[in-house]
């Protein structure tokens, strides 16, 4: 449920913005607030599961969770939407945490690796079944049924959950908590994110409201990281950071995560908003990302200890930089074969991107310290996401209106068939209002397809720049000795 609720609401967008009468990319809120609210709660569940208890807590996480489903079908206007979306990413912090931890106290640790090898596949199976089950829903039901469908799965899951595991509660102590950590890293991201969402409407640093969100972004996160690191019980061990392997791996991790997520939402906003597909088909063309993903992570996982990660995270960055490089030469003539193609080899590039590098990002660490690790890495990459989502449809909006005043300044200037093709739509039977709003129609559709073409374009490059980053990690091997090429 929590993995695909990031997903299943992408080809959704345009259904939901139109029906709460709000634009496209304003709707894009109802992806950016989960996932940040989502990136605030998960550094939380170390805290939370020492105060309540394992089963407890993930118990009432998933209840939560299907009441906060049940409210965002019962939105009736953005705003309620995202307040209810935010406090379903609130609530679903613990969840995959705690999964783990459940999963793993439930198997010797020789079937461990089996069993954390079958978890890791709901990460790769959403991104098949989300677009493909939100599409289908939305064209044959309605958008609110996208949240509707958490409600029974969720009881079911909580009940069974609950049955097995309730006689196997954690031990449970008062532990002090940072309440003035937290309430900086909720105003420095909720500012951060205001500001990216808003900026494209307020036309950014001409208004006083993304200034102000920018100033107050900027000084909480400074405050923030001052108070974290002279703290005795941090709510975000930012410590972390000064071991090499983590600082570049999450670096790496989240600046990939958040081109991935980013491109991801903006290619079902294209075909539904300008190449007229349905949601239903938009989710068939962009579905078949988890394939490769699937039948490759086993191979990875099984491999990532005998082969260099680096070398492992530097295939997902090229085949992410070719899939986009093919995904740049769109035009409006694409065909849903052309547009497919890119979507299937991209699910190698998943395989070989989360596993490595979640690899690299842990190596060298204790065990006491890998599950705040693990969960201030989730932080980052899931608020990177978010940013991912807001920067990349920003810039799409922003080169499309720079196409469409070229193409509107070549059609007038220099191309003399503009008149003769109106003319010619006119004598179809259109009045001249309606041959004027197809030609803008047709000169929106190109001036899109050219902004999602730089932005391909862009994020590729972006994904070779970051393969040296990678090679400034130096992880270790299953017996120790840290991995390092010949030039060191």
């Amino acid at each position: 449920m929590n993995v695909l609720d990031s997903s299943i609401a992408n080809v959704s967008l345009p259904a939901i913005a139109g029906n709460l009468g709000v634009s496209p990319t304003q709707g894009t809120w109802v992806i950016t607030s989960f996932g940040v609210a989502n990136a605030i709660s998960v550094p939380l569940t170390g805290w939370l599961t020492q105060r309540f208890g394992a089963v407890r807590l993930f118990t009432a996480s998933v209840l939560l969770f299907v009441l906060a489903s049940w409210l965002c079908g019962l939105a009736t206007s953005l705003e309620m939407l995202i307040a209810f979306r935010v406090l379903q990413g609130l609530v679903a912090g613990p969840m995959i945490p705690l999964s783990q931890t459940l999963l793993l106290s439930s198997y010797a640790p020789a079937k461990a690796g089996m069993a954390l090898a079958m978890w890791s596949m709901t990460t790769l199976v959403a991104p098949v079944t989300g677009p493909l089950l939100g599409g289908w829903i939305t064209d044959n039901l309605s958008w609110p049924w996208i949240f509707y469908i958490n409600v029974p799965v969720g009881l079911g899951a909580a009940a069974v959950t609950w049955r097995i595991y309730k006689k196997r509660e954690t031990p449970t102590r008062k532990l002090p908590i940072d309440t003035v950590g937290l309430a900086l890293l909720v105003l420095w991201v909720g500012a951060l994110q205001v500001m990216l969402d808003k900026g494209k409407e307020l036309d950014w640093f001409e208004s006083g409201q993304i200034i102000a969100m920018g100033l107050v972004a900027l000084v909480g996160f400074i405050v923030f990281v001052i108070w974290e690191l002279t703290q005795d019980h941090p709510v975000v061990d930012l410590r972390l950071f000064s071991k090499q392997n983590f600082a570049f791996g999450v670096l790496t991790l989240s600046i990939g995560y958040g081109l991935f997520f980013g491109n991801v939402v903006v290619l079902p906003l294209w075909l539904q908003q300008h190449m007229g597909y349905t949601a239903s088909v938009a989710g068939m063309a962009v579905a078949p990302v988890g394939l490769l993903a699937i039948l490759l992570s086993p191979v990875v996982g099984k491999n990532v200890s005998r082969v260099d990660p680096r070398a492992l995270a530097t295939v997902s960055f090229c085949v992410f930089a070719l899939v986009l490089w093919m995904r740049s030469h769109f035009t409006v003539q694409a065909d849903f074969q052309h547009i497919m193609l890119p979507t299937i080899i991209q699910g190698a590039a998943l395989a070989f991107f989360f596993i490595p590098l979640s690899a690299i990002t842990l190596s060298g660490l204790t065990p006491d310290r890998i599950p705040a690790a693990s969960g201030l890495s989730n932080f980052v990459r899931i608020t990177a996401g978010a940013i991912g989502t807001s920067t990349v449809t920003t810039v799409w909006d922003n080169r499309a209106t720079l196409h469409h005043v070229h193409i509107v300044e070549h059609v007038s200037r220099t191309d003399p068939g503009a008149m003769e093709a109106l003319d010619t739509l006119s004598r179809g039977g259109l009045g001249f209002e309606q041959a004027a709003a197809q030609i803008t129609r047709l000169i929106d559709q190109q001036a899109f397809t050219r902004a999602a073409d730089d932005v391909y374009l862009a994020s590729a490059c972006l994904f070779v720049l970051m393969i040296p980053l990678v090679w400034m990690t130096r992880p270790k091997r299953a017996g120790g000795a840290a991995v390092d090429s010949g030039a060191h």
